[in-house]
């Protein structure tokens, strides 16, 4: 069982949770979740099953887009609704013109700061597990870039957002950040992912849906692994240079194969018949010709990945 699941993720449950209860109806002893979703969060958890674990790491530093809510006027130790309230304050009159005037602030590279509710770790301890001791501490700015966001929602003191961001945005910081930038505190009230680059168009399944085709003697349909490297170039080579990269050598590639020539670049690799081998890293020369070393190979039988 190698693929991937995106799974709309459910609110109330850990991401964690919803990961165990994929691996038990699907009986996959391998699985994991790319990038964690709050309990308040719905929305896009990708979970690569068996082979497919080994392109986590791909997927995670994609651009995640998500909408959102902020309540203005009181602010949370959590930056959400399952927080206590820490803060008010009065919400000035505000109408669109006002909100996007603040939103140009937020656009492009910014600096954040990682909010102490986060699964970030501090000596070996997650920072959420500080926080619920009373125990606050010192966090580095990390550099986030918003590539857009949009208000698409205003209602008494409650303003809706999409946004398209890079990895290791917090929206509720984010939020807190925008209630901030208007004159007031704020915090989210809900968040949804709804998507995970490079699955921007791609359909999502429930967990209600997943138990109900497993019940039902079937299963999900998964996407392809390589699906989590659309984006890169691809990359054939025949069956005995498959083979040479099956055992961790370099194989050289043929003129046409368009690879950078002055650093090394993530491909696709390909057999002959068409199947997915794993991730390699070309390094090409001047006149197009180059070598294909193995970065992170496949489970392969006779030079294809099973």
């Amino acid at each position: 069982m190698n693929g991937i699941l995106l799974l709309d993720k459910p609110e109330g449950i850990s991401s964690n949770a919803a990961l165990q209860r994929v691996r038990r109806l699907l009986g996959a002893p391998k699985a994991g979740h790319v990038g964690s979703l709050d309990p308040l969060a719905t929305g896009m958890l990708p979970i690569c099953l068996g082979e497919a674990t080994k392109l986590a790491g791909e997927i995670v530093g994609g651009r995640k887009r998500y909408a959102f809510e902020i309540a203005l006027g009181a602010r949370t130790d959590t930056g959400d609704r399952e927080g206590a309230v820490v803060e008010t304050s009065p919400v000035p009159a505000l109408d669109a013109a006002a909100v996007e005037r603040a939103l140009a602030g937020f656009r492009g590279r910014l600096s954040q700061i990682p909010p102490m509710y986060s699964a970030l770790k501090r000596g070996g301890e997650p920072l959420y597990r500080l926080a619920r001791a009373g125990i606050e501490v010192e966090r580095a700015a990390r550099e986030i870039e918003i590539e857009e966001i949009a208000i698409t929602s205003m209602r008494q003191n409650v303003i809706g957002f999409e946004t398209l961001c890079s990895k290791g945005t917090y929206i509720r910081v984010l939020g807190e950040d925008i209630a901030r930038a208007l004159g007031t505190c704020g915090h989210v009230i809900r968040l949804r992912r709804l998507s995970v680059a490079p699955f921007e168009r791609e359909l999502m399944l429930g967990l209600d849906e997943v138990e109900a085709i497993c019940r039902a003697g079937g299963r999900p349909k998964l996407l392809a692994p390589d699906q989590a490297l659309s984006d890169l170039p691809a990359v054939v080579v025949p069956q005995e240079s498959a083979r040479r990269l099956m055992h961790g050598q370099a194989v050289a590639v043929g003129a046409g194969v368009e690879i950078s020539a002055t650093q090394p670049s993530r491909v696709r690799l390909y057999d002959e018949r068409g199947r997915f081998l794993g991730l390699g890293l070309a390094d090409g020369l001047a006149d197009g010709r180059g070598t294909v070393r193995p970065k992170r190979m496949f489970l392969v039988g006779e030079g294809g990945s099973e």
